[in-house]
């Protein structure tokens, strides 16, 4: 079980785990082991998450979602497959957990009378400065 928060966790069997050989430098010994790991995560098909989770996780813009609503999450910071499966593992957790707290509601606000009469003094100040920028031409 992958635990997330006191009252939410994952079973083993929801994620799909594949190793592969992680790119970049290393020698000869990194065209043989295969270090990096990629996870995936059905969110939308997730019998473990509740609704208001799960659509908030699918509502997120995050370019690891795919279409079909897969979390696909790659690790190859480390040289080493355990590290690297752990690592994928925590960001799995912290992106789930980041929407656990519903997003507050915006509550609709209207400007005062007198930040209004400020905005439109300060505008007519801005007006004048410019004016006095201008050459007039002299009348003969």
């Amino acid at each position: 079980m992958l635990t997330i928060s006191r009252t939410l966790s994952l079973p083993e069997s929801e994620l799909v785990e594949r190793f592969l050989r992680a790119d970049g430098p290393g020698g000869q010994h990194v065209n043989r082991t295969e270090s990096a790991v990629e996870l995936r995560f059905d969110v939308a098909n997730s019998p473990s998450l509740p609704d208001e989770i799960r659509a908030r996780l699918l509502a997120r813009r995050d370019r690891r979602l795919t279409a079909e609503g897969v979390l696909v999450i790659q690790g190859r910071r480390f040289r080493d497959q355990v590290r690297n499966r752990d690592d994928v593992r925590e960001r799995l957790v912290e992106i789930i957990r980041s929407v656990l707290v519903p997003p507050k509601k915006r509550v609709a606000t209207k400007p005062t009378r007198a930040s209004k009469e400020r905005r439109l003094v300060g505008k007519q100040q801005r007006g004048r400065i410019k004016q006095t920028r201008s050459r007039k031409p002299e009348l003969e």
